[in-house]
């Protein structure tokens, strides 16, 4: 169940980051709430997660997932532009999360 924790605070952690570009500051209502709602949902069920996993697996997964989601959802909702260094840190991250998986034991 860690891992099924740990994805859906992932989600959680994207919805954040993106809904944090269309709050404009917090001065849009909807999309401020929106923000406020899945922030607390990242980390609650990141610690649901890390009554499991090791805190630096779980939140290193948990931002390096996030991360790599934000930035393409970001690229496909509000057109930002993928670069190659940005592919390059794009594989970077998700070696080292299955890196960590595998020195985890899972």
């Amino acid at each position: 169940m860690a891992w099924f924790y740990l994805a859906l605070a992932v989600v959680f952690e994207i919805a954040f980051a993106l809904g944090t570009n269309a709050t404009k500051g917090f001065t849009k209502v909807w999309p401020s709430l929106f923000t406020v709602v899945a922030a607390a949902g990242g980390i609650f069920f990141l610690s649901l997660a890390l009554k499991t996993l090791d805190v630096g697996v779980g939140y290193t997964i948990w931002t390096g997932l996030g991360s790599i989601g934000t930035v393409i959802l970001g690229a496909l909702i509000y057109k930002e532009k993928i670069t190659l260094p940005k592919v390059l840190s794009f594989a970077s991250i998700i070696l080292g999360v299955i890196t960590l998986k595998i020195a985890s034991g899972l």
